[in-house]
């Protein structure tokens, strides 16, 4: 499975959900703040890095502010 575009340079910052297809089966996900292209900061503070040729879907998330705003 390919993806149309994968998170750039425009998208560090921001809070990101991303789905990766696992070598072992399946899928594990991410939600954190991107801080670079291929890494995320969970909200412990932790770094997890990704191979972003194994993204079979992502998001970016939009912040409680944003959506209560929209309300």
């Amino acid at each position: 499975m390919s993806i149309e575009r994968a998170p750039s340079e425009s998208d560090l910052g921001a809070k990101v959900s991303i789905r990766l297809h696992d070598p072992a089966g399946g899928y594990r996900d991410l939600l954190g703040i991107l801080v670079e292209t291929n890494s995320v900061q969970k909200k412990d503070g932790s770094v997890h890095n990704f191979d972003p040729a194994q993204i079979a879907i992502w998001k970016v998330v939009p912040s409680e502010t944003t959506m209560k705003r929209k309300k």
